[in-house]
């Protein structure tokens, strides 16, 4: 762990989760970008999806 908190994993993660937000929850997309097996690369997609699909259920505020 770094003096604020993070560790290279937490950075690596959120990374990870960030391309899957941004460029599609494509699991071969992860594999190939990131080295991930197919298994950790559905993982993150299935937590992208979610986040996606709360985010669309939201309502709009004025």
């Amino acid at each position: 762990m770094s003096d604020n908190g993070f560790t290279i994993e937490r950075i690596r993660a959120d990374r990870i989760l960030r391309e899957a937000l941004t460029a599609g929850p494509d699991p071969l997309h992860l594999s190939l970008v990131f080295g991930i097996s197919h298994n950790t690369a559905r993982r993150y997609t299935t937590v992208a999806e979610r986040l996606l699909s709360d985010e669309l259920e939201q309502p709009v505020e004025p």
